[in-house]
């Protein structure tokens, strides 16, 4: 079992189309997934970096919401068009940070 030097969330959540948040899904996740995960292939990148789809991040009122380990960095409104911005900044420890959300503001 390898130990992943990253580790990307992708929040797919989804909620009944008449909740006031939204949810990931409706918004777009499934693609933000495709996205990171052809990154992966194109970086050369797989058993480096890990990217999964993950359940309810409490952000979806944020958007597609992305959190990178171990960096602790949480994106919002991120889309397949970011991916490779995430990446490039992931990959420099750097934070995006026209995509970063506050962790501490919840869905409520």
């Amino acid at each position: 079992m390898s130990i992943y030097e990253h580790h990307i969330f992708i929040c797919m959540n989804e909620r009944e189309s008449s909740d006031s948040r939204g949810s990931c899904s409706a918004k777009g996740s499934q693609e933000v997934v495709e996205a990171f995960r052809k990154e992966l292939t194109a970086r050369s990148l797989k058993g480096k970096v890990r990217a999964n789809k993950a359940g309810c991040l409490d952000q979806c009122s944020q958007g597609v919401t992305v959190v990178i380990y171990p960096q602790g960095f949480w994106y919002g409104r991120v889309t397949p068009q970011d991916v490779p911005e995430i990446f490039d900044a992931m990959l420099a420890n750097r934070v995006v940070d026209r995509l970063r959300i506050d962790k501490k503001r919840e869905d409520p």
